[in-house]
Parts: C-alpha cells; structure tokens; sequence
C-alpha cells in the first residue's frame, strides 16, 4: 500500500490537462497506478492478466471461446492490429474490398497496396455514410471480393457507418467481414454475432481508457484458423501471435506488460461504471452538452447530426479572420484543455472528442473556457 505522501505527490503529478481527442484519453490515476510495479513477461500476475483479459474482451463483444471466438493480443498501436489481420486474412486467391468515408478506410487501401493484395476500393464522400445499398451494388459488380472492410467510427468526422447493416449483406454473399471498431469498441454496444463480424479490431487507448500499447483482434475461430502460412509479416503474424498465446500464455515478442496491467484495471473500472451501457450513457451525454455549448457560442458541426456518433465532434472554423486555429488550440491548452485538429480534406475543422475519463462536468468547463478565449480572440 502506499503512503498518503506518495499518493499525493502522483495526484500532483497527474493534475495533467484533460484530453479531448480519439485517444490517446485521459485515464484515471487508479489505472496509471497499475502501471507502478515493474513486472516480467513470464511472471504469473502478468500471464493472468492477459488471459484475464482476453476473455472478459470476449464478453464485451457478447461472443466467447465456447461459441467459436478468439482474442489476440497485438502489441502495437491499433493501426499494427489492423495490419495484422489484413496482411494475415486475405490469401494470394482473396480480394479485399474497402469501404472508405475518411482517412482511416484509406490507411487500410495503403495496407492493401503495400502488402500487394488483390482489391477494390468503393468510397463515399467525408460527410456520408457507408450503405448497405451500394455495398450490395458493388459485391454484384466484383464478384471475385473475398473480404469486406469498413471502420465502425471515422474519426476523421465522427461518423458511424451502420455496420450491423453492412455486415447482414456481407453474410447473406458469403464474404468476411472487418470492422475497424478503433474508437467506438467499449463505448458503443456492440454484439459481434448480430452485426455478422468476423473480425472486430480495437486498441487499448479508446473507450476502455487504458494506456497506449497494444491492439487487440476478436476474430471467429473458423476464419482465424485459415490465415496459418499466410500471413505477409513476421511480427504482425496474426496466426502465429494467437499461437504462441495459446500454447505457453506468451507472446512472441516483447509484450508491454504495464499497458496490459493498466487494462486490467480499466476493465474493472469500465465494469464498475456498470459496464458498455453506462459508459455510452456517459459519452452521449458529454456529446449532448458539447454540442449545445458549442452552438450557443456560434460554432456549426460539420456533420448532418443524423450520422454522427458519439464519440467526437467536427466543428467548422467560424468566419472571420480572427480565428487561427493554432492560437486557438494553445489558448485552450494554457487552460487546462487539449482538442484535436482536423483531418478534412475539403474543410477547415477542429476536432473534439467525448470519450476517456472526462465526465459532463469537464465539458462544461471545456465549454467555458472555449468562450473566454474565443471572446479574447474576436475583441484583439
């Protein structure tokens, strides 16, 4: 146990500025303390917490071993789980199809073109949503398409594509399906079985508001057991990484043991919250107060409301030749709060994001302090 002292000096050292941004968040001090004890890749505590973990990933997306589904754990960020399964899934005789509405559908084209897979690319505009209409259109036109990949949560705009919809056209043709669930997985309700995924990737840094470190698969067995000998790269092996944890709890290579221990203790405060349904309820209402704030400063959401998730926000840049964005940012940051810059390609935006360890408290005052420094813009 540690003394009041030590307590209070990690409580000084962590009064850090809230992060509203897709991850990596603002984590609680209980799940930083986790990370205090150093701790050996073969040490039982550390070989517990990861099959801990792999399970309990599991029940989150309402699926288990027993019924045909597995966890892998991928260090890395969540851009090297992703990787993993599209250099390991899609065989020399498969053909990928992207779905794309932002950048992160076009980071999965630059995997395919890189590791030089078969594939067809069918993208949408930034501020639309993936449907399930031209994703059927385009499977009859490509019949050769093996696989199917679309991002749950596009954080360049903070949309949702409808998933569960693609996935039911993925299955009624027979295809795999991937989901990017990046930044929506543990703080949406996902059932991997109703939405028909086969693989749903995420990260350790997103609503289950660890630390950065690893990315992790939740694959159906029947689909991971054909990747064996297929995969493209040693280390992102997706098959040889669920191997090697299966036979002996270890990782191949060096696994980072305190972002998983810091996890562990992030799947007990996600539980103690009272699991994904409570921590969604939160993140809605962050979102709720984030907007009414924000338009009652004047500020437009770039996205039609009816597509937009909850997990960040666009907002447009207001007119006038006042606001720059990067006084803007360092203003805010002064105070105590940190936002995102864009990504758009055809719009000025910034961005801000609802999830971590940030409760409606901390986006009021986000929101305040957003009018000082917006009225201390404008007046100079």
């Amino acid at each position: 146990a540690m003394t009041s002292a030590q307590i209070d000096k990690i409580t000084t050292m962590t009064r850090d500025p809230l992060l509203f941004t897709p991850g990596p968040l603002t984590t609680s001090l209980t799940v930083k303390e986790a990370m205090l004890h150093d701790m050996g890749s073969r040490d039982h505590k550390f070989m517990d917490a990861v099959k801990d973990t792999r399970d309990q990933l599991l029940s989150l997306a309402h699926v288990s071993r027993a019924d045909g589904h597995e966890c892998i754990i991928m260090q890395g960020s969540g851009t090297f789980g992703i990787e993993s399964v599209i250099s390991s899934a899609i065989g020399p005789n498969d053909t990928l199809a992207v779905l794309v509405n932002g950048a992160y559908g076009e980071r999965i084209v630059k995997m395919a073109i890189v590791h030089k897979l078969k594939h067809h690319v069918l993208r949408f505009a930034e501020d639309a949503i993936v449907t399930a209409e031209a994703t059927t259109r385009f499977l009859d036109e490509h019949p050769d398409i093996t696989h199917v990949a679309c991002i749950h949560s596009e954080t360049t705009t903070g949309l949702f594509n409808p998933v569960g919809d693609v996935g039911a056209v993925c299955k009624s043709k027979g295809k795999v399906f991937i989901v990017d669930a990046m930044s929506s997985f543990g703080g949406v309700e996902m059932d991997m079985k109703a939405m028909h995924i086969d693989y749903l990737v995420s990260s350790s840094n997103k609503c289950i508001e660890g630390v950065p470190g690893f990315a992790f698969i939740l694959a159906k067995r029947s689909e991971l057991e054909k990747t064996k000998g297929q995969a493209r790269s040693l280390s992102l092996d997706l098959y040889d990484q669920w191997a090697g944890l299966e036979s002996n709890g270890q990782f191949r290579f060096t696994p980072p043991t305190l972002s998983i221990m810091a996890f562990r203790q992030a799947l007990r405060e996600l539980d103690q919250e009272g699991g994904v349904a409570a921590r969604e309820a939160r993140y809605r209402e962050n979102k709720r107060i984030l907007d009414e704030g924000m338009a009652a400063l004047g500020f437009k959401e770039y996205l039609s409301r009816d597509i937009q998730g909850h997990i960040i926000t666009s907002f447009l840049y207001p007119e006038g030749a006042w606001f720059k964005f990067d006084e803007f940012y360092d203003r805010l940051n002064a105070l105590g709060f940190v936002i995102y810059p864009g990504k758009l390609s055809k719009a000025n935006a910034f961005r801000i994001g609802n999830i971590g360890q940030i409760h409606p408290g901390d986006v009021r005052d986000l929101i305040a302090a957003i009018g000082d420094v917006v009225k201390k813009m404008s007046a100079s």
